[in-house]
């Protein structure tokens, strides 16, 4: 009997491989998508998720292999064909542009020759069907986070497509904002839409799929119901062994003598349409980690700069690291009192793409460590300094002392929170410790800051995570429009409190205006 429309698979991906000289990213996998459902793909860094992805849209040429759309070999030669086809990808990193407005972006990602009045009156009617709230004539600079990815989710819709493929969608949203996105994508599969959803946060692909691919080291090592395993089992699955839990330190050090204190710690923005910093109060004590939670964009990379002196602040008290006053200090000066820093951005802030890890080893070790004696640098030291930190945090290279960049970025991501971890700092300042990385590597990064803390360091992390601040913070703040309340116990805190926090961010965009 003939399968029907309905049956069969909207997109099928058989034996697809794709090779980059020696490496195989994607080893003869086989991929079924059919209408109506929401399926994950899961797998650590480096597993080769967004290379299948990319080969789906039209991005990559797979080296071997076949696309079967609806029933017909295909051949996916640019994002143009895919979305010809009917297959739209929300990016991870929205590609949009600050001083346009909400139509205006829109518009500039479509193709076609509908006019700016004739697209905006088709964001309306779509935006207000699905319930996205998306005002068109706003500019975007004003927008959260959140409403940001709903004009990337409506961009993606006006071309309607049979699939779309969702990449981290929830990184940078509140537990509201994930929890009205969650129920958007259910509506559209109720539709007959196909939806791929890729994420590291394993509570979220159990509460929204149905099925999951499961990938490693390119291949596919196993599709599951998601809702019949649980999230340990899932990324045990994922990395080839049991990923464990994180082990608290024991008893908070808050209360102790002060690592850090911020007093009264006020900056203008640095550049139009980014939030200053506004009368900054927090004390992180030896012996505790605190958490900073917070929509992207709210004031996270203008604190951690003013912290770890690349921003000097107004006044030197408005900083004061191990009793000292150090706000207009630079950041070798805060090293040398104890400190450590790890931005967020890994590959071009924390690390030199085009430098090797003994290089990059010496970025925060030559002001406090040995690497650098009378002015030169101890080349063998730093090899050293970057083997043990490899070995230490799992950094997983493919050979001895490769460039950054020739790194997954979970394993950058171990190298640069390693790197600073080694030194046994005093005081840690770490930015988005974990942000895109899997489950493996997630938990060795948490373990380390928890360890150190329990040997008595005290610990700032910034981070989008709510999951992981509630895994491993003793006290938890809110930063929103340059704002930050006041730190209070884990346990004073439930998600809806901290979201509900953070959704005060954006609601002030006349001020913002007014400081630009």
């Amino acid at each position: 009997m003939a399968t029907s429309i309905a049956e069969r698979p909207l997109v099928e991906l058989r034996g697809v491989s794709k090779r980059y000289g020696d490496l195989l990213a994607n080893d003869r996998i086989d991929l079924a998508l059919h209408r109506g459902e929401i399926h994950a793909l899961l797998g650590e860094n480096g597993a080769g998720k967004s290379t299948l992805v990319k080969i789906l849209y039209g991005v990559v040429e797979p080296t071997a292999g076949d696309i079967v759309w609806e029933g017909r070999h295909v051949t996916i030669a640019s994002p143009v064909e895919a979305r010809r086809l009917g297959i739209g990808m929300v990016f991870q990193h929205f590609s949009l542009f600050d001083q346009m407005t909400v139509a205006e972006n829109v518009a500039v990602g479509l193709s076609g020759a509908d006019s700016l009045k004739d697209v905006r009156a088709r964001l309306v009617e779509i935006s207000r069907g699905y319930g996205l709230g998306l005002e068109p004539d706003r500019a975007v600079w004003t927008l959260s986070a959140g409403e940001r990815q709903r004009i990337e989710i409506v961009r993606c819709l006006l071309q309607d497509p049979k699939l779309i493929i969702l990449d981290e969608p929830t990184s940078v949203l509140t537990p509201q904002e994930a929890e009205a996105l969650f129920e958007t994508l259910e509506r559209l599969a109720s539709e007959g839409r196909a939806i791929l959803y890729i994420s590291h946060r394993l509570e979220e692909v159990r509460r929204l799929c149905r099925s999951a691919t499961i990938l490693r080291a390119g291949r596919v090592v196993a599709t599951v119901d998601p809702r019949a395993r649980s999230a340990r089992e899932i990324a045990a699955l994922m990395v080839g062994s049991d990923v464990g839990e994180v082990k608290p330190h024991g008893p908070s050090g808050g209360g102790g003598e002060a690592a850090l204190s911020l007093r009264h710690l006020t900056l203008p923005p640095a550049e139009p349409h980014q939030w200053g910093l506004k009368d900054i109060e927090l004390t992180v004590c030896k012996g505790e980690i605190v958490g900073i939670a917070g929509v992207a964009g709210n004031g996270q990379g203008e604190l951690f700069a003013a912290i770890s002196g690349e921003q000097l602040a107004p006044r030197p008290e408005n900083v004061i690291i191990a009793g000292r006053a150090c706000g207009r200090i630079g950041i070798d000066g805060r090293r040398r009192l104890g400190a450590a820093f790890v931005p967020e951005e890994r590959l071009g802030h924390a690390a030199v793409p085009s430098h090797r890890l003994s290089d990059n080893a010496v970025l925060s070790h030559h002001a406090s460590g040995d690497v650098v004696r009378g002015g030169l640098v101890r080349f063998s030291a730093a090899r050293r300094l970057a083997r043990a930190i490899a070995d230490t945090f799992d950094v997983r290279t493919p050979e001895r002392d490769p460039l950054a960049r020739q790194l997954s970025g979970g394993n950058l991501q171990k190298f640069a929170v390693g790197r600073e971890i080694i030194r046994r700092p005093a005081l840690l300042v770490v930015n988005q410790p974990t942000w895109g990385v899997d489950a493996g590597a997630a938990r060795l990064i948490r373990q380390a800051l928890v360890d150190l803390a329990g040997e008595g360091a005290a610990v700032l992390v910034i981070s989008q995570d709510l999951d992981e601040l509630f895994e491993i913070a003793d006290r938890i703040a809110v930063i929103h429009s340059g704002r930050l309340t006041e730190a209070r116990p884990r346990a004073a805190w439930t998600r809806e409190a901290i979201g509900l926090e953070m959704l005060a961010a954006g609601e002030e965009p006349a001020e913002a205006a007014h400081a630009a």
